[in-house]
């Protein structure tokens, strides 16, 4: 994807750590400089982000519903510096919510991408999710599989833990593309909670090749089904996504 993306969490209102650990950012906390009335976004590695977890205590709660969440979105996506951009991708909770309903109806979508583990339990929150967004008119781009694979790192035996191929039956009931199958690989979750994601840290890894492909993909779906809208929806179904 392109260099000018950013990333902007509107999931549980916590920090994404994963993608920006705050020892890794450029500044802790964003600014608001006096001459303007817009928030500056954080950045790591170039790609700038925001999060309600970013404005608030690191283990306070928020508890929030109905027009205090709505008024929340606002001021991520219109409130905040970003720039231009050619991609703005949103991480979305589980379900099918005040969240999701706010930013489908004010925000042009070029389309949902969603992510779920193969068990039976997330897959019906996708199916849910992917309907959902259809009868919104967001284009649904298609899934994503994570958690697909465990590979052990000494005899290198693979075991689906979640199950093997839930996604893609759901995919093909839904006539949904399959983006891509993320494994579940120790390195990936080593590597981004100290702060130096996969990509970056092992850029020749099959993970890292993995999650490229799934990016390519999701561009190149993107592209037919809107060719002037860059705001993804990273709705992430029952299961944590990288």
């Amino acid at each position: 994807m392109s260099e000018k993306s950013c990333f902007c969490s509107c999931g549980n209102f916590t920090s994404p750590a994963d993608f920006v650990p705050s020892g890794e950012l450029e500044t802790s906390n964003p600014e608001l400089p006096q001459c303007e009335n817009l928030m500056r976004p954080l950045k790591n590695y170039g790609i700038a982000c925001m999060s309600m977890g970013f404005l608030i205590e690191e283990t306070a709660p928020v508890v929030w519903r109905g027009l205090m969440v709505m008024s929340a979105i606002e001021k991520l996506l219109r409130q905040v510096d970003w720039g231009q951009l050619d991609y703005l991708v949103i991480d979305m909770p589980p379900g099918t919510g005040d969240v999701q309903l706010s930013v489908s109806q004010n925000v042009p979508i070029a389309g949902a991408v969603i992510i779920s583990t193969p068990q039976d339990i997330a897959l019906l929150d996708a199916r849910k999710g992917a309907e959902m967004f259809r009868k919104v008119h967001v284009p649904v781009l298609g899934l994503v599989q994570n958690m697909s694979v465990f590979q052990c790192p000494k005899c290198k035996h693979e075991t689906h833990i979640f199950g093997a191929d839930g996604v893609r039956d759901l995919a093909k009931s839904l006539e949904l593309d399959i983006l891509g199958d993320i494994p579940l690989h120790v390195n990936i979750r080593e590597t981004c909670d100290s702060g130096q994601p996969v990509v970056i840290s092992q850029p020749q890894s099959d993970a890292v090749s993995l999650v490229q492909c799934t990016l390519n993909r999701v561009d190149g779906t993107s592209h037919r089904c809107s060719l002037n809208r860059k705001v993804y929806l990273n709705v992430a179904q029952g299961n944590k996504v990288l």
